[in-house]
């Protein structure tokens, strides 16, 4: 009898996996979710696309419930997949949580006319809210997209070891140092929070891709995905100004910017390469890889080079709060299943 073989792949976020692992493997998606109807729904998109893919092996779901702002959460999902699976091949980080209010603008139309391109790749006038927090107490963008992650990859690691597995670090073209004070790591302060805990990733992959590497077996790259059309973006827009949007996307790909992906499968580029295509022997991991278009629309992975300033600095003080979650959820798992 013929063993295949069998992909589990983590997912926080949407993905292209169908079309990348081998057509004959079995592919596990585990797809996380704060609520259950919002799994059902992922699932229900994931196996409808899976269904326009030619393949002979076999597609299956799972799913688990998971909220990274909530640690309590965190620990029970880690604890309820170490005990489901022996393994974890992929698992993307790709959290993404905001705190948009609004959009300025007469900011916009500035930008916009004095640069089209840096306006569109590298804006300025998204309006976030300021001092949000999460109920344990910590910075809401900064626990979702940074700290809660980072500690769920703590838990999982021997699964991850194990299937010599890759991490996957969604970061984001809008990561600038500037973004980022060492005297507001958890991101209360700025008025820019989204792109501050994207400068986090880029600071953390940085400090811990080879002691992943080199102790635990585990591969670990950075990607952005470029810019292109979300349902977060969406939200702040009406009928007008979201075709004005992609107006403007084209426009500033036409004039030169390699960074406008418009569509998410293109944007997934990235992603799908440093997962399945990037080859460690032969590749720097201490780069950001980027999905990236011509002017024309081909799609193509470009490399960005990372300022690495302060990365061991944001380490320790991950390490620390890692260690003080630690103890305090010592005696703390519950199952995520529970209706």
């Amino acid at each position: 009898m013929t063993t295949v073989d069998r992909k589990i792949a983590l997912i926080t976020g949407t993905n292209r996996l169908i079309d990348t692992v081998a057509s004959e493997s079995r592919l596990t998606i585990i797809v996380t979710s704060r609520t259950l109807p919002r799994v059902r729904e992922s699932i229900d998109l994931i196996k409808a696309y899976a269904k326009t893919v030619k393949r002979s092996g076999i597609v299956d779901f799972d799913y688990l419930l998971l909220d990274f702002t909530d640690m309590v959460s965190i620990l029970s999902g880690a604890y309820e997949l170490q005990n489901k699976y022996d393994k974890l091949d992929y698992f993307f980080a790709n959290s993404a949580q905001g705190v948009a209010a609004d959009i300025d603008w007469l900011g916009a139309v500035k930008e916009l006319c004095t640069d089209p391109v840096k306006g569109v790749t590298d804006p300025h006038y998204k309006i976030q809210k300021v001092g949000v927090k999460s109920k344990d107490d910590m910075g809401f963008v900064f626990q979702c997209n940074v700290f809660g992650p980072y500690y769920f990859i703590h838990k999982i690691k021997p699964l991850l070891s194990k299937a010599k597995g890759r991490i996957i670090w969604v970061s984001s073209i809008m990561s600038d140092s500037e973004h980022l004070s060492f005297d507001d790591i958890q991101l209360l302060k700025t008025n820019s929070p989204y792109e501050g805990s994207k400068r986090s990733i880029d600071l953390l992959h940085l400090a811990t891709y080879e002691t992943l590497r080199d102790e635990s077996n585990i591969t670990q790259y950075l990607i952005q995905p470029g810019i292109f059309t979300s349902f977060s973006a969406s939200q702040l827009l009406n009928v007008f100004t979201y075709y004005g949007m992609l107006f403007l996307f084209y426009m500033a790909r036409f004039l030169g910017s390699p960074w406008i992906c418009i569509d998410g499968r293109t944007a997934a580029n990235a992603p799908i390469y440093a997962a399945f295509l990037a080859n460690p022997n032969f590749e720097k991991q201490d780069v950001k890889f980027g999905s990236a278009c011509t002017n024309d629309g081909q799609e193509y992975i470009k490399h960005q080079e990372v300022d690495p300033t302060g990365a061991d600095d944001l380490l320790k003080y991950l390490d620390d709060l890692k260690n003080e979650w630690d103890e305090k959820l010592k005696d703390q798992i519950t199952n995520s299943r529970k209706p």
